[in-house]
């Protein structure tokens, strides 16, 4: 069950936000009515995504998305009675994912929750991707500097260097990387 922020300023929509929601087997987690509760309960609560107004008291919902955007990776949905450019221009953020006016209907917020969400997984999983290859070539960097120190302290050639952190790492029972950090360390 996807967990989902709701902040609307006004009470009524608020409520049938909700049950159209709850009616389609989302988790309502928290309901609030202002930007400033908004930051307040996604950082607490860290919902699978957030539904926000624009116009509201306090804090309006750009700015709180944007404040949000910088501290969660999660993705919201601006749902508004405002359809003019500017207003559309200021929601493009990267963390907005999708921008409803109002009224709203199950018909239109349900598929948008669902692709807001696909597209958050997806953008999550490159993230990850990215993370990961540039883990692999911060090792590689450091597998490659343990290697010219082999070299140079064994007169051997690259290959028989390579071949000798393999199989050490390999009768040690530790990765490339960790061999790698023992042999910079010991000869810093």
């Amino acid at each position: 069950m996807k967990r989902i922020l709701l902040v609307e300023d006004e009470s009524i929509i608020r409520m049938d936000l909700k049950l159209m929601l709850e009616s389609e087997g989302y988790e309502v987690i928290k309901e609030v009515n202002d930007g400033e509760k908004a930051v307040e309960y996604a950082l607490r609560l860290k919902p699978d995504i957030i539904l926000m107004d624009i116009k509201m008291p306090k804090l309006d919902g750009l700015k709180a998305s944007k404040i949000i955007g910088k501290q969660l990776d999660v993705p919201i949905i601006i749902i508004t009675a405002y359809s003019q450019r500017e207003f559309v221009k200021k929601a493009q953020q990267d963390n907005v994912i999708g921008y409803i006016v109002k009224p709203i209907s199950s018909k239109n917020l349900i598929p948008a929750i669902e692709v807001a969400l696909h597209q958050a997984k997806k953008a999550k999983k490159l993230q990850q991707n990215i993370d990961r290859a540039k883990e692999e070539v911060q090792h590689r960097k450091v597998i490659e500097k343990a290697k010219g120190i082999v070299m140079e302290q064994k007169s051997i050639t690259e290959q028989v260097a390579f071949k000798y952190l393999r199989d050490t790492s390999m009768s040690n029972r530790l990765s490339m990387y960790e061999l790698a950090m023992r042999i910079i360390n010991k000869n810093k």
